[in-house]
């Protein structure tokens, strides 16, 4: 059964304000939020934290459409846009094809960036393109009303590439062990981020059960109680209070008894430049308990070859075989990509045991209605194709 987090109106009004407040949000500006207003991204994030400051919230279109988003932003002179990666990714591929005329982008400065990880080549490209300089991250969940951390306009460009930010005011946080979860580690350990504050949930509706396994109230000498939340995240915090994401716990791939953390590998396969899209699941595996799979959506134009399902086309592979132009990162020549490719480059940058076992061209992912990627429905998939596949082809 769902899950309804049970929020207050403290917990939505402030959070939307320390939002606003943190990117600098005025009446002058003009905020396109593109995710929906079901979600909290477009409630909280988009109109609470436009209604809190006085800035103004344009609403493109009913659902997501990039074109509608890129004329809205020009017609309308926005100064903020919203998104997760996948929305960013499909605007930018609409100017790269020239289907939207490059203008009218030059008074965008700010905007949020959640709901998924973006790797520092997207980020990079919505700098340069969109001009989106003071692009922030939010980090946060339904539970939590919703954003605990997020960065400052300001911030350094790494921070904003390899963290989520600090805090928001009255937030407070810490690292525990992943397997005790009332220890709480040192400064740069890796382990599960648990936050506390006024934007946390009362519970889940009806589910007394569920709510005891992810909150927990902390009560101090004299009698004062905290509620903190798990939030499932595998995390790490750093001296000036930056936090870093590291992965969903639930996602974490263990190879042979190594732990494989699926956004380090998405983020090197996604620099490279006939890559569109890149989602990695783990695969249950007889040798070594679980393998990497990596699905892959590629440029458009782009020839592949043959995938570990069978699609593609072998010629490439052949002629990937007989070239030894590799290009440069992220320019590789030739309009081509294969498995090995692919391979090649995540051993190269970070090691062996990192590389994807299996590798699946697909041209769309399994998503949420707010744009996440449903990675429990990839891995199913994928090991449905991996036993498919297999039985094809004994041996």
């Amino acid at each position: 059964m769902p899950k309804a987090a049970c929020l207050t109106h403290t917990g939505i009004l402030n959070n939307g304000f320390f939002i606003g407040t943190r990117m600098g949000l005025t009446p002058t500006d003009i905020v396109c939020c593109p995710p929906p207003m079901f979600h909290c991204f477009g409630s909280i994030l988009g109109y609470m934290a436009t209604a809190t400051t006085g800035a103004a919230l344009l609403l493109p279109s009913e659902a997501f459409n990039p074109s509608a988003v890129l004329l809205s932003i020009q017609e309308e002179r926005a100064t903020a846009l919203y998104g997760v990666a996948t929305m960013f990714v499909a605007e930018l591929e609409l100017l790269a094809n020239k289907s939207i005329e490059y203008k009218g982008f030059e008074h965008l400065r700010t905007g949020i960036a959640a709901g998924s990880s973006v790797p520092s080549s997207l980020m990079e490209k919505l700098h340069s393109t969109l001009n989106l300089t003071g692009l922030t991250i939010c980090y946060g969940m339904t539970e939590t009303s919703p954003v605990s951390c997020m960065t400052f306009p300001d911030d350094p460009l790494q921070k904003r590439l390899d963290s989520v930010g600090r805090l928001l005011p009255h937030v407070e946080a810490k690292v525990v062990d992943v397997a005790d979860g009332r220890r709480i580690l040192p400064i740069g350990e890796r382990g599960e981020l648990v936050v506390s504050g006024y934007h946390v949930m009362k519970g889940y509706w009806a589910d007394e059960t569920r709510t005891a396994e992810v909150r927990f109230v902390q009560t101090d000498e004299e009698g004062n109680g905290k509620a903190w939340m798990y939030t499932g995240d595998e995390a790490e915090m750093d001296s000036d209070g930056y936090v870093k994401i590291t992965g969903r716990i639930k996602d974490l791939i263990i190879r042979g008894g190594e732990n494989i953390h699926p956004l380090e590998v998405e983020n090197c396969i996604f620099r490279m430049g006939e890559v569109n899209e890149v989602s990695v699941v783990g695969v249950p595996d007889e040798r070594y308990g679980e393998v990497v799979a990596a699905f892959v959506v590629v440029q458009k134009g782009l020839r592949v070859g043959m995938d570990d399902r069978g699609k593609g086309e072998a010629e490439v592979d052949i002629l990937a075989n007989n070239t030894e132009d590799k290009g440069e990162e992220g320019e590789r020549k030739g309009g081509i990509l294969t498995r090995s490719m692919i391979r090649e480059w995540v051993r190269e940058r970070l090691s062996n045991h990192l590389m994807p076992r299996y590798v699946f061209w697909v041209d769309e992912y399994p998503k949420t209605a707010s744009g996440k990627i449903r990675k429990f429905k990839l891995s199913k998939i994928a090991t449905d194709w991996v036993a498919e596949y297999d039985g094809l082809h004994p041996g």
